[in-house]
């Protein structure tokens, strides 16, 4: 329920996601190469796996970022009331 106390400058930790996922590229690829020159399979593996669970998530926030910010209402929109029981009840 939207309570209408929102702060105006509210922003979505996106750029903050994409420098840690941006991190988390770099360590997974230097894991990823540094245990497969080791001669580390199982690892290398892993690093592997987490290096492609780390490009797609720095995609997604990429595009979510690339949207633009979307529609909030402002303060001259009223909170919505919650359903009350009985107008559920009464419904068909």
């Amino acid at each position: 329920m939207r309570t209408g106390n929102e702060p105006m400058t509210a922003r979505s930790p996106l750029r903050l996601r994409c420098a840690l996922a941006s991190w988390g590229l770099v360590c997974a690829v230097a894991g990823t190469v540094l245990f497969a020159l080791t001669g580390h399979p199982g690892w290398a593996i892993v690093f592997g796996v987490l290096l492609a669970v780390t490009i797609v998530d720095l995609s997604m926030v990429i595009r979510h970022i690339r949207q633009g910010p979307h529609y909030q209402p402002g303060r001259d929109v009223p909170p919505y009331e919650p359903v009350s029981d009985h107008k559920r009840r009464d419904e068909p």
